[in-house]
């Protein structure tokens, strides 16, 4: 082989992996008539008025940082360090989230980034209760044809057993029983779960629901998230 016709090939094959790498962009929007604390991990978080927009770049260089969460917190008060508590969705009482975990009832936008087969993997979960209705989608259509929303009167049909100020909750968190937590790994849907997937039919509604609730777009593609769509 020549040395110029081996060299663009090894040019080829490592820009390649560079475009490959290229961060990807999520757009966050609030639609919801009141502020939302709009929080993203990786990405921290953000007060959004009503209209207000947020631009996110998760950054695809190593695995940890290609998958990530998104979620509304609503009534929140932080003081001028980015200190303070949120009534649902809260993150250690903190503006800028920096951990996965937050305060449940929250509902939760999941996404892994360019995986097998230069594939994206995105849902949206119910797992950790409903607190706003969201939606996660492509922002051209022919980029990806999956439009993931729960935009359903969650809170006002919510299980008496269930209801909490902000939201309507998990039941895990209520009853903290392995039926409902999951935590043997080996659990089936409840009639809490089925209350949630009844009415949000494409999201997660307990830890093993897979094969209705994620869904696939091709690496690359840019992202919207929107509270209240």
């Amino acid at each position: 082989m020549s040395f110029i016709k081996s060299f663009f090939i090894s040019f080829y094959i490592i820009n390649s992996h560079f475009l490959n790498q290229a961060n990807a962009i999520i757009d966050i929007q609030n639609n919801c008539l009141f502020t939302i604390w709009a929080a993203a991990v990786p990405g921290g978080g953000r007060r959004l008025k009503y209209g207000d927009t947020w631009k996110i770049e998760p950054d695809m260089t190593t695995s940890s940082t290609k998958k990530g969460r998104i979620w509304g917190r609503t009534n929140c008060n932080f003081d001028s360090l980015g200190k303070g508590q949120c009534q649902t969705g809260d993150c250690n009482g903190l503006l800028e989230c920096q951990a996965f975990s937050s305060t449940p009832p929250n509902t939760l936008v999941e996404y892994t980034l360019n995986q097998f087969n230069d594939a994206d993997f995105i849902g949206i979960s119910l797992v950790n209760g409903f607190n706003v209705p969201m939606e996660f989608s492509p922002v051209f259509a022919d980029e990806c044809s999956t439009r993931i929303r729960c935009t359903a009167d969650l809170i006002g049909q919510c299980p008496n057993e269930l209801r909490t100020p902000g939201g309507c909750n998990n039941p895990c968190t209520i009853f903290k029983t392995d039926q409902y937590c999951c935590t043997s790994g080996n659990c089936g849907p409840t009639n809490y779960s089925r209350f949630f997937k009844d009415r949000c039919s494409t999201s997660f509604s307990y830890p093993s629901d897979d094969l209705s609730s994620l869904f696939t777009c091709p690496s690359g593609t840019i992202y919207r998230v929107v509270f209240c769509p």
